[in-house]
Order: structure tokens, then sequence, then C-alpha cells
């Protein structure tokens, strides 16, 4: 039988320069597709690099009285170069990714992750990091990009996903890590996000309204939504909004191939709150449309507590839409 390479089985994984940490690696069933495994593939790489390079373990962190905490995201942000983007992976691909890590305080961190697909032939380990100003400034078509911002917490009230607190593992290190320059930061993005419950500017004269108002409720699927730790799954929002989404698509009329053969050049989720396994979930929903373009539009959906109101996400995306009649089909 012939030797599989070690690299296909085992992801290669190095240190730069810059301090980054690059992996090489082939794309497996269970990374790629029209779901969520994408985004939950990225969740998992920024815990690796956060451990990596903070000197704290994040898949069994505890804070200084003993009680588990975690790595949870507020703010996720997934950016095509252009070429490049999630649903355009699949199986076998090879890819290099490089995560770097940014300082935001004792309870905070941004990750930075570039991915591209390696061409046969030209697997090698860079040595030049990631550089911030590729990623918010000069990022390059064959590349994807996402952002993470992510926040210690733990439990207020055993047993109870609400009211989660911040709080640090005793053993997380952040005063070596490099700051990000203030104009790169996320907060004035998500902070706009959270008041306006939308990353698009509604009175955007270049956008048209196309969906004023949809509304989807979602009862918690507790045999897919729930990680193992009881929360509700960080990538399980991003799923339940597509799912939310396909539904305001055929509402318009569209064929579910068109909604497949999207393409998503931005996607923006600022994540405010978690929620019990037994919760029904109210998704608000709208997008518009690019006047000179129709080809391009802008969804948007308000995750809610169907029965309390309460907030837990907001998320929108910027898509293009293939085929010369997408707009209308």
């Amino acid at each position: 039988m012939p030797r599989i390479e070690d690299s296909l089985l085992r992801p290669e994984v190095w240190r730069a320069a810059d301090g980054s940490v690059g992996r090489l690696i082939t794309v497996k069933p269970g990374m790629c597709g029209h779901n969520s495994l994408f985004v939950g593939q990225v969740g998992d790489w920024t815990w690796e690099t956060v451990s990596e390079v903070c000197g704290t373990d994040a898949f069994n962190a505890v804070n200084d009285q003993g009680l588990p905490t975690y790595l949870s995201f507020y703010y996720f942000r997934v950016r095509s170069g252009g070429q490049l983007h999630p649903g355009a992976l699949t199986f076998g691909d090879r890819i290099e990714t490089t995560s770097r890590v940014f300082g935001y305080g004792s309870e905070s961190v941004l990750t930075l992750h570039r991915i591209r697909r390696v061409p046969p032939g030209s697997e090698t380990k860079p040595e030049q990091g990631l550089d911030p100003d590729e990623f918010f400034a000069a990022r390059q078509p064959d590349c994807l990009y996402v952002q993470n911002f992510n926040r210690w917490v733990t439990r207020s009230h055993a047993g109870s996903n609400e009211g989660l607190i911040t709080s640090a593992p005793a053993d997380f290190r952040h005063a070596h890590l490099p700051q990000l320059p203030a104009a790169y930061s996320p907060r004035a993005a998500y902070g706009s996000a959270r008041a306006r419950q939308t990353f698009h500017d509604p009175q955007d004269p270049d956008w048209e309204e196309l969906v004023a108002g949809d509304e989807v409720e979602y009862p918690i699927d507790i045999t897919r939504d729930i990680n193992g730790v009881g929360l509700l799954y960080f990538a399980s929002y991003f799923s339940i909004i597509d799912g939310a989404l396909l539904k305001m698509w055929r509402n318009q009329g569209r064929a579910d191939r068109r909604f497949l053969d999207r393409t998503v050049l931005d996607h923006q989720l600022c994540y405010l709150g978690n929620a019990d396994a037994d919760s029904v979930l109210r998704i608000r929903l709208r997008s518009w449309r690019r006047r000179d373009d129709p080809a391009e539009e802008r969804w948007n959906a308000v995750v809610e507590d169907a029965a309390s109101g309460r907030c837990l996400a907001v998320c929108t995306l910027h898509v293009r839409l293939e085929g010369s009649n997408a707009a209308a089909q």
C-alpha cells in the first residue's frame, strides 16, 4: 500500500518571526461546506493560537477561584480578498493559515487569520508572519481573512447561560502581546452595530431597501446547537442565521441553487449574549441591494430571545449573487 505523506494527515505548525502561528493544512470534510464547519474550525485555530502565545490552555482554563472560564467570541468577521471565500473551499485543498494575536488588556484578545490556498509544489514555511496593514488596508485577492475579538467569560449562575461575566484564567499572559493600531480596532464597528442593530448604514444612498422586514422563530436544537460545556455554540449562530436568511430568500421566490452559489464578501457578527438550551430565538431580517449593481446585496439579522426580547447577536453579510439574472432569481 502506498504511504500517505505525514503532512496530509497532520498539519505542519510553525512560529514566524513576528510571533504569528503558521499552519499547513489539508482541508477535510469536517472543515468545509454550506454550513458552519469552516467558522468552527477557525474558532479552534483561535483557541490554539491564544494557548500557544499566551501560556494558558484555553481548552481547560480556570480562573483564580478554580471555576471554568471560556474564551468566548464577541466579534467575528470573515472577509474575502476577492477570489477566495468560505464557500470556495473543499476537501483536499491545501491551505496555509497565518494567525497573530494582539493584546486588549487582561480579559480580551484579538486574533487575525490569513488563509490562502497553496499551489502544488510551493509548500513552504513563510517567516514574514501577518502584518495588520495587509488585513485592513491591503488584502490580497487570493486570500481569506478572519478577525476574532474574544473575551474570557464564566457563568455567573451555575446551570444558566444568561448573565455571563468576564473572568480571565489565572495564568493568562498578555503584557507581551503587540497592540493593534487604534484605527484598526473593531470597537467602533461593533459598538455602532450594537446601537443600530446592523453593520450597514441604512441611510447610504448607494443602497436601496429590498426586504423591509421578515421574521423567523427558531427553537434551539439541543442535538446540534449546544457545545460540550452546555453553551449555545458560537458557530451555531452562523448556521441559525443562515437558515433564517434562506427562509427570507425563499419568501422572495428565489431558487435554493442561487443561495448556495452566493459569494460572501464580508460577514460580520457581534455576539451580545448566550441562551439556555430550552430557549426559542426570534431572528429579525432585512436586506438591501446596491443601486448600480443589483448582484450585490447586504443581508441583516438580529437574533433575540423570543421570551424576553434580549438581543443575542447582530449580523450583516455583504454578498454577491452569481449569474446575470441573480437579483431577479
